[in-house]
């Protein structure tokens, strides 16, 4: 962006193409062109020509105005365009409603409203000139529509150059004149407009060029694409609809939530917002400095439940929001731990992107590839962290982004993730010095632990500015005593009485105010003075006095069963749900006004706001589950969940069915749905998605209510006859990714239970069902009956109960495997091959290491991605988990070793000091120690929580591949390059023995269970049997070109796998071959035995990973889906799953590639994570 700068001489001259972060202060011109010849060009700037033009005079006012605004620079469209490259006028086109947007100042240059009537004449009116200014053809001109709306601050001035008024001043004349609402004048952001409005603005305007009535456009729709003169009105029209149709998709998937709405709803429901309640903060030192310090960064206001923090975060909103307070951005996030929309890292950053987005729509762009790629997904999944984080990064790194603010409300409240959010907030507070953050949360000392690593951070602790938090509370006790007098016509000894109560008792805590205004509204205003005593100083004292109330009123019972079911649900319900999760009289559920009475009884511990019951507060919530518990569910929680989970399942049994809402066409998009009136789901819509977390929260091996978990209970029963018609209510009410989770919890709980094989089999072949078929049911509800069920194996139990679904005109069906296949699922994500993959222990998690530089935490049940750890510098060859799931280790060809927290994915440690590649790591299984294996020939022990070199040892000649821990921590074992197995002493460090007898390099090693004897693999095809204690070779196994090796568990047997195609167990105390087993066609990779030693899985380069019986020797199943040679097997912890992974070697390439199985869904690029096996 070129500027023209006010020289000291008066003069001015163009600057070189500035980039828009490096921008100084700047006034824009607004005007109407006259004759062509006339206007200053580029080309004139550059000659120093024009000063005979009339337009020149334009130049000269806008220097003269911007000086006057003590600005040095300004623009002026005709002359700071070089038109004649494309390139130029095309981003210039593109970039025009930002440029207006960041402008300090607009000057409109009417030339066509004159003011000299009016002062020949002395009048003080505006009707002289007010008749020019509506007829004025600047309001007539498409481009100066942007200009209008676009800039901060737009003042007109006549051709004398007289200011008439701004856009503020003038709104309703103009709004008169153009039909724009008055909002939009003030200030609304346009995409606060439907589109048809936004095009209705534009109908009556001209331009010169007809594609420009499109172009002027794109600014007002924020959409940016390439100008093409002379393609025709219509075909520019077409494109911008086409783009806004695009971007609109992409902003309602970012939508969780508008935190502007938040924010009305939050001020609405407790009274207003005073002015004189917050003032304070804005003269105090530490926001000052926040504010206003180029190096301050981030605050942090903190303080105790009820101190006034998430008001006065909205007062310091509304503050930064007037129009006097700059050009800046400002997004802000309110987080609400009882709704999951808003209670998760993931979802602050979507609000806090959709802000951004609709201050500053060209930002979409950083979002928009992702979007194009994966579509809402990507905001949803499992993976949606890892991809939002990114996008907000480059949002913050985006040159075009101007000063902004960002306000978190309430961390305290996002139960979701909040390491992760904290972390990102720590990283990114600095990154770009235009961006402020503001946060607000209890004194939690896990946040303060995080927030105090913030550079250029400040702190404001409420409670350490007592005297002006209790003025602030002085404030709003006067306020609420003004309602009351209105309200209730106190004397004035009650007046009194009163007033003295709430100030000698409130403590500086907004809170306890509020909640004893409630109570004094129910009260008789002559009953008051007497009653004040019941309300004692602090927020549990008030609880304890409210759940007193409420147990004492008619209707404690009914109060009680909605404070329970409030506290343990997992969102806030709305009234119509309220009515069919708890028992109410017919004569409440059919009067809503009842029911909203009934819960104003509960001791205002609850509030409702727009049809939705909330907790006053989440200190509210957090006493009855600490201090009531015992009041509120006089059975335990357990059986409260059990009575939700069965009310929800009767009344989805017999409230769906199929085509629920009758839309009657199997290809209708969920887009393309409308939601009938009155909505059959309204009632039942949370019983839909969380029933079965209900049930995980009773106990399901009580035996209270057993029937509904065995073999033609009440579960199996909705699942042979319901379950369709659950998976389209679940699609209409956007809950299958819940429900996908939902039925791995099922299954779960049903696993192993000898009264419900029958139900276990069906639970896991419905799980099956929703994993494979979700997406296309998402998309269009009724699939869920057509290709749902047509493409689901002939043998799948969900097809057989409901084949009578199945349309009649569908008459051929495409032939389709018998079973499900084995392969759960197929993980991508890695851009490149895949070096290693462990289990956690606990079998929850998978790690993967890749030669992308990067780790991926997955969860084992549904495949999600849940961590991306990003630190590595090259290739990461070996990851393992701790022994008690918290830790992860990775190491890699950097020669660094990283520990990371598996919840949080913050890297804990760097572990610095070997000297070339790391090619294993191992943790002992008490979990604190780590050993590193190196091609620097060395083994180094680390302690785990300190990150220290505890011990070197030295002894190999040789690059080192394989290090393992004695299941008992007292011993290490390596093997080398050097042919050598070194058993070490991991106390002192000292060689124990070095076992020399291979002939070739020793790739790997492994303690039997018991920790008594070892095993060693090289690659001259021998396996070798050592005794721990001694040191003495039990025995050698020859094969040919040997390849895997692995102990059972159960110490019985080793297992050997070769090139020659067969598996051979051996029993360990005799050393006799047990068994040959032959199936594979190709060289045998890997070998695992399952935890239980009753199964062994073995890897092929034949494609195939079969699991054989381990005591018959014949083999349970094949497992194929790989098209290269499986490279590595392993059994996760509870036995229901185990890896396989795949490498094809490329003649082309010169290295290893990784591919997806055959029958993965959707494209197999080269470098994904291979697949889940059961």
């Amino acid at each position: 962006m070129r500027l023209l700068e006010v020289l000291p001489n008066g003069d001015f001259r163009l600057t070189e193409n500035l980039l828009e972060d490096a921008l100084p202060r700047y006034a824009i011109l607004s005007h109407r062109w006259e004759n062509d010849d006339q206007e200053v060009t580029f080309e004139d700037m550059g000659k120093g020509e024009g000063r005979c033009k009339a337009g020149y005079k334009k130049f000269e006012f806008c220097a003269e105005q911007a000086a006057k605004d003590g600005l040095q620079h300004f623009w002026v469209d005709s002359c700071c365009i070089n038109k004649e490259i494309r390139a130029e006028l095309s981003q210039a086109i593109r970039s025009m409603f930002r440029w207006y947007r960041n402008a300090t100042r607009c000057y409109v240059y009417l030339s066509d409203v004159s003011t000299r009537e009016k002062e020949r004449e002395d009048k003080d009116t505006q009707n002289i000139w007010e008749q020019a200014f509506r007829k004025s053809k600047w309001f007539t001109r498409g481009w100066t529509l942007q200009e209008l709306l676009a800039p901060h601050s737009v003042e007109f001035f006549s051709q004398e150059r007289q200011r008439l008024g701004d856009r503020n001043s003038l709104r309703q004349t103009i709004h008169e004149v153009t039909c724009i609402p008055l909002s939009a004048l003030e200030g609304a952001q346009p995409s606060q407009f439907s589109v048809n409005e936004r095009f209705s603005w534009i109908e009556h305007r001209e331009t010169k060029l007809e594609e420009d009535k499109a172009y002027s456009l794109f600014g007002i729709f924020g959409v940016s694409i390439p100008p093409l003169y002379g393609e025709g009105m219509a075909s520019a029209f077409k494109r911008l609809r086409k783009e806004i149709d695009k971007l609109n998709k992409c902003i309602q998937a970012l939508h969780i939530t508008d935190p502007r709405k938040d924010k009305k709803r939050i001020v609405e429901g407790k009274g207003g917002l005073l002015v004189d309640s917050y003032h304070w903060v804005l003269e105090h030192r530490d926001f000052k400095q926040w504010r206003d310090h180029e190096q301050s960064y981030l605050l942090w206001i903190k303080g105790d439940p009820g101190k006034g923090k998430t008001m006065l975060l909205c007062g310091i909103v509304d503050e930064l929001n007037k129009p006097n307070a700059g050009t800046h951005l400002l997004s802000y996030f309110f987080c609400q731990a009882t709704d999951p929309r808003i209670n998760n890292a993931t979802a602050v950053l979507r609000g806090l992107l959709y802000l951004l987005i609709d201050q500053q729509p060209s930002l979409i762009s950083c979002i928009q590839k992702q979007y194009d790629h994966a579509g809402r997904t990507v905001f949803e999944d499992a993976n949606a962290w890892v991809a939002v984080s990114e996008i907000f990064t480059n949002v913050l790194q985006d040159r075009s982004l101007k000063s902004t603010y960002l306000i978190i409300d309430a961390l305290d409240e996002c139960t979701g993730e909040l390491p992760k959010l904290l972390d990102f907030i720590i990283q990114n507070s600095t990154i770009s010095p235009h961006v402020k953050w503001l946060v607000s949360s209890r004194n939690w000392p896990s946040v303060e632990e995080q927030l105090v690593k913030a550079q250029n951070g400040v702190g404001l602790r409420l409670e350490l500015n007592a005297e002006s938090v209790s003025a602030a509370v002085d404030v709003y006790i006067q306020h609420k005593m003004d309602q009351l007098m209105q309200e209730k016509k106190y004397d004035d000894t009650t007046r009194d009485a009163v007033f003295d109560h709430l100030s000698s008792n409130a403590n500086g805590t907004f809170l306890w105010v509020a909640l004893v205004y409630q109570n004094l509204q129910k009260l008789t205003p002559w009953n008051v003075v007497a009653k004040l005593n019941d309300f004692p100083p602090g927020l549990d004292s008030l609880y304890r006095r409210m759940m007193k109330q409420v147990n004492s009123s008619d209707n404690a019972h009914l109060c009680k069963r909605i404070l329970a079911l409030t506290a343990i649900a997992f969102r806030p319900v709305t009234l119509k749900e309220l009515t069919s999760l708890i028992d109410l009289p017919d004569n409440v559920i059919q009067k809503p006004e009842w029911l909203a009475q009934i819960i104003g009884l509960t001791g205002s511990f609850l509030t409702i706001l727009e049809d939705i019951v909330y907790f006053v507060h989440q200190s509210a919530k957090d006493y009855l589950l600490a201090r009531e518990t015992t009041d509120i569910f006089p059975n335990g929680q357990k059986e409260a969940h059990y009575e939700i989970f069965s009310r929800s399942l009767d009344i989805i049994s017999n409230t769906i069915r199929r085509d629920i809402y009758e839309i009657h066409a199997p290809g209708c998009l969920m887009e393309q749905v409308e939601t009938p009136s009155p909505d059959p789901l309204a009632a039942l819509r949370y019983s839909c998605i969380y029933w079965i977390n209900h049930l995980s929260g009773w106990n399901p091996s009580s035996e209270n209510h057993a029937t509904d978990l065995k073999d033609g209970g009440n579960m199996d029963v909705f699942l042979r006859t319901k379950y369709l018609y659950w998976l389209e209510a679940l699609s209409l009410c956007g809950g299958l990714s819940e429900g996908a989770i939902s039925m791995a919890r099922l299954e779960a709980l049903v696993q192993g239970r000898t009264d419900a094989i029958d139900l276990a089999e069906i639970t896991r072949d419905a799980h099956r069902f929703i994993i494979y078929h979700r997406t296309a049911i998402e998309i269009s509800p009724l699939q869920v009956y057509v290709s749902a069920l047509i493409f689901s194996p002939a043998e799948s139990l969900i097809r057989r109960y409901f084949e009578t679904e199945v349309p009649r005109w569908i008459m051929v069906k495409p032939p389709i495997r018998s079973k499900w296949s084995a392969c759960l699922q197929t993980l991508e994500g890695h851009r490149s091959y895949v070096f290693s993959v462990t289990f956690s222990h606990d079998s929850t998690r998978l790690a993967s290491a890749s030669n992308d530089h990067t780790i991926r935490i997955w969860n084992s049940s549904s495949g999600d991605c849940l961590q991306t750890l990003e630190g590595h510098r090259s290739d990461v060859f070996s990851v393992t988990f701790s022994h008690d799931s918290t830790r992860l280790a990775s190491a890699s060809k950097d020669t660094i070793i990283k520990i990371w927290d598996t919840s949080s994915g913050k890297c804990l440690q760097t572990l610095e000091g070997h000297s070339n590649s790391v090619k294993s790591v191992a943790f002992s299984h008490d979990s604190t120690c780590l050993a590193s294996v190196s091609d620097d020939s060395t083994v180094k022990i680390w302690g785990a929580s300190s990150g220290i070199c505890l011990q070197t040892l030295e002894g190999h000649s040789s690059n080192v591949f394989s290090v393992v821990f004695s299941h008992n921590s007292i011993w290490l074992a390596s093997g080398s390059r050097d042919h050598s197995v070194k058993i070490w002493d991991t106390s002192s460090g000292n060689c124990l023995r070095t076992l020399k007898a291979h002939h070739d390099s020793v790739t790997s090693v492994v303690f039997s269970h018991d920790s008594m004897r070892l095993a060693s693999a090289s690659l001259n095809g021998t396996v070798r049997i050592w005794n721990t204690s001694s040191g003495d070779c039990l025995w050698t196994l020859e094969c040919y070109y040997q390849s895997a090796v692995a102990f059972s568990h159960d110490l019985s047997r080793l297992a050997l796998a070769s090139h020659d195609r067969i598996i051979r167990v051996w029993d360990i105390s005799s050393g006799n071959c047990l068994q040959e087993l032959e199936g594979h066609c190709d060289d045998i990779h890997s070998v695992a035995f399952s935890h239980d030693s009753t199964r062994l899985a073995s890897a092929s380069r034949d494609h195939m990973v079969r699991i054989w019986d381990a005591s018959s020797g014949h083999y349970l199943k094949t497992v194929a889906g790989h098209r290269h040679l499986i490279t590595s097997v392993a059994f996760s912890h509870d036995l229901t799953r185990f890896i396989g992974v795949a490498r094809l070697y490329s003649q082309d390439l010169g290295h290893e590639q990784r591919r997806l199985p055959s029958d993965a869904r959707g494209p197999c690029p080269l470098g994904q994570l291979d697949y889940l096996l059961t």
